[in-house]
């Protein structure tokens, strides 16, 4: 929850951040989200490989912890475009990987509970993430609306990265002290690369990635949006992304009644197409009261996209809870990458308009080519 509210803090804004208050332009701004990207999945293979072979998911648990109170703390004493970028390129990259841990660890503790509850686990902690942007939105939505600047996000992402790394250092079980089996997988790192690389994997990574790459596409351009809309600004952010947090929620808590009775690559699919619809037309709709009425596809279809290619993912790796994690963080890359290609493209050619809509149509390609290559393998 508070590592939900730190990304409810900081995603919504980076975008207005790097352009608005530290002038870096849309194609400077792309070359940081890529640089980020890189380092981010690097850092989080690294350790998701790490972790499977010592077993000490603790120990990177607080290394990357750290990272967020680094990030927050440097631009705090900076407060330039300089420090900005080394903070979102190379640091805050670092400490992504504590996402994939924790899902590493929840998963390690489901094993232990009836395998027919584990997909019901899962997705409410995947709920609980989301939850705090319902409360921590609507928050900075008021903090905005009454003249405060943007940067003010920054005391409150350091606090919160202080009270995740005192989390982990109390309350992370120490490693080998677990109630359920943690082995350490014996292979090298080499060999977890190639396992990884497989190619019917790596492609199903891909295709989740350009449906990652409309949430990430999503969170850049609608800062962006509201801030070039008369009459629209940074409240508006804050309340637009905090009721689609909050509808995410019950959405995410309903899901665990469709697991199992809907084949997952077509709910997958589904989700897909309902946050296509949300993306392509908030650019459009933005002017108008109208705009409101999206956040219901998107939070249907985000309750989909954020939870169950998790899932997919981790099951494609099974025994190797580390690396199943790392291949969130590639599916993250792809997403990154498809985003950054997506809003260069459409900001150069005609604005944020074809931006939105190029992303929302890679997702729902991206998504039927997950169906096709499953259909496929099931025929097989």
């Amino acid at each position: 929850m508070l590592f939900g509210a730190h990304a409810a803090t900081m995603g919504p804004y980076v975008s207005a951040l790097a352009i608005k208050v530290f002038d870096l332009s849309d194609s400077t701004f792309s070359l940081v989200l890529m640089a980020a990207s890189v380092i981010s999945v690097s850092a989080s293979v690294g350790f998701g490989i790490l972790a499977d072979q010592r077993a000490n998911r603790r120990g990177i648990a607080l290394c990357t912890s750290a990272m967020v109170i680094l990030a927050s703390a440097l631009v705090l004493a900076g407060d330039n475009a300089t420090f900005f970028i080394i903070a979102n390129a190379l640091i805050l990259p670092l400490s992504a990987s504590i996402f994939g841990q924790l899902f590493a660890l929840a998963r390690l503790a489901a094993s232990i509970h009836p395998e027919r509850d584990r997909p019901a686990i899962l997705s409410t902690l995947r709920a609980l993430f989301a939850l705090p942007w319902l409360a921590v939105l609507p928050i900075w939505a008021v903090v905005f609306d009454h003249g405060a600047r943007l940067t003010v996000i920054y005391p409150v992402t350091l606090t919160l990265g202080i009270a995740i790394f005192a989390l982990v250092l109390v309350f992370w079980p120490r490693d080998g002290a677990t109630r359920w089996p943690d082995p350490k997988s014996g292979l090298t790192f080499r060999r977890s690369l190639q396992e990884m690389a497989n190619l019917p994997i790596l492609s199903r990574v891909v295709a989740l990635g350009a449906i990652n790459g409309a949430v990430m596409l999503y969170l850049v351009v609608m800062g962006l949006v509201f801030a070039a809309t008369p009459g629209r600004g940074a409240g508006d952010t804050a309340l637009y992304a905090g009721i689609m947090a909050g509808l995410e929620v019950p959405f995410m808590l309903a899901l665990p009644a469709l697991i199992g009775r809907v084949e997952r690559t077509a709910l997958i699919w589904i989700g897909a197409a309902l946050y296509a619809i949300h993306l392509a037309f908030l650019p459009l709709l933005a002017p108008t009261p109208y705009v409101w009425l999206l956040t219901v596809p998107g939070a249907a279809g985000g309750a989909v996209v954020l939870t169950q290619p998790m899932a997919y993912l981790q099951d494609l790796l099974s025994n190797r809870p580390g690396a199943g994690a790392s291949l969130m963080a590639l599916q993250k890359l792809a997403g990154d990458a498809f985003s950054a290609a997506m809003f260069a493209l459409g900001t150069a050619l005609a604005g944020y308009e074809l931006a939105a809509a190029s992303g929302a149509i890679v997702a729902v390609i991206g998504a039927g080519a997950l169906w096709v290559m499953d259909r496929r393998a099931a025929r097989i």
